[in-house]
């Protein structure tokens, strides 16, 4: 039985930062008293968005690294691209608070979106034999 070591500390670390992220919104909502729904509060809706996005973007690229490490082609490498994507959703929760933090949110869809590319172009090659 192999241990997936990356995928393992990936998936530890999609769990915390889905975590930090409800915190965050949690805090608009004990500061706005907001309990369901936005309330039409752009703090909220953003924070919201900024979870969901996450969510929407994790599952993928925890797959993708798990079959890519299962395959037995994901050496050192693959830890740093699941840093990098991380780092790049950090970004992302941050500049979509707006404001001065506003560029991490270009800087976190760049990220993912490369990270995703990437996973893919690599799975595929492996899929298809060539790596």
């Amino acid at each position: 039985m192999a241990i997936l070591q990356v995928t393992l500390t990936a998936a530890a670390a999609a769990a915390i930062l889905n975590l930090w992220l409800s915190i965050r919104i949690g805090a608009v909502r004990q500061a706005t008293g907001i309990s369901v729904g936005d309330g039409g509060n752009q703090a909220l809706q953003r924070r919201m968005r900024a979870q969901l996005n996450f969510v929407e973007n994790t599952a993928f690229v925890l797959v993708l690294i798990g079959a890519i490490e299962l395959s037995g082609k994901g050496s050192w490498w693959l830890a740093f691209v699941a840093a990098a994507y991380f780092i790049g959703r950090i970004a992302h929760a941050f500049g979509m608070d707006g404001g001065n933090a506003q560029f991490g949110r270009m800087v976190g869809t760049l990220a993912t979106m490369l990270v995703q590319l990437g996973l893919a172009i690599v799975a595929a090659l492996i899929a298809g034999g060539v790596m």
